[in-house]
């Protein structure tokens, strides 16, 4: 066995920083490979890890980016909703106003009783004006496919000509802002004609099925 003295450990400590300085390359033991093989893997494992760990970040922030925009967009649209919504009975009143006057009043020929019809027109007219500028849509469906989103049906109508489950009258127009309904149209439906093709709502869409009008409402009959 030979013994290595501090003149022998010294020479091998130069010839190792005179390899490394020449650029000759160094010999590893198995183990030493084996190691650095294992940190490298690791070390492969922490960095996919970590990019992964980025990825679903990046995607929960635009995730949460895209969500507070249409929440933002949402509350710019419907912000307006409840003030809309009473605004409709002033729109109700001023068209019952103008269809209580008779023809023969109409047509007197009493210019101050000319002035306050038009004036009248012009009012309702402006109101109209006002809530499509927001956003507001008047539904008026008479010939379309009863949609319980956005009708309501008050009475059945017996008509063979006409396919089932179409809107044959408007007692009263409703509303809707965007998709939400302010208030639902009060309508009579068709009965005993041909099955009417389904309407391309969201919610048939969804659940394969066409919505059949329910019973007439009394009180909503009443009111009208």
């Amino acid at each position: 066995m030979k013994i290595m003295n501090a003149e022998d450990n010294h020479s091998e400590a130069v010839d190792e920083n005179a390899a490394s300085q020449t650029g000759e390359p160094r010999e590893y033991s198995s183990d030493q490979a084996e190691q650095a093989n294992a940190a490298l893997i690791e070390l492969g494992k922490e960095v996919e890890d970590l990019r992964d760990k980025l990825l679903r970040s990046a995607a929960e922030a635009e995730n949460v980016r895209r969500r507070s925009q249409r929440e933002v967009a949402d509350a710019k649209s419907f912000s307006i909703a409840n003030f809309a919504r009473d605004m409709l009975g002033v729109a109700d009143n001023l068209t019952r106003a103008l269809e209580a006057i008779p023809d023969d009043a109409r047509n007197s020929g009493d210019p101050g009783f000319a002035a306050l019809i038009e004036g009248v027109e012009l009012t309702q007219k402006s109101m109209h004006g006002a809530l499509q500028r927001h956003g507001v849509q008047k539904l008026e469906p008479e010939g379309e496919r009863f949609d319980p989103n956005f009708h309501q049906a008050m009475f059945e109508v017996p008509n063979a000509d006409i396919p089932n489950n179409t809107v044959v009258q408007v007692v009263q127009a409703g509303y809707r802002i965007g998709e939400r309904v302010l208030r639902p149209a009060m309508v009579g439906v068709s009965k005993g004609g041909p099955k009417a093709a389904p309407a391309a709502t969201e919610a048939q869409t969804e659940h394969g099925d066409s919505a059949e009008p329910g019973p007439p409402d009394e009180i909503a009959t009443r009111d009208a």
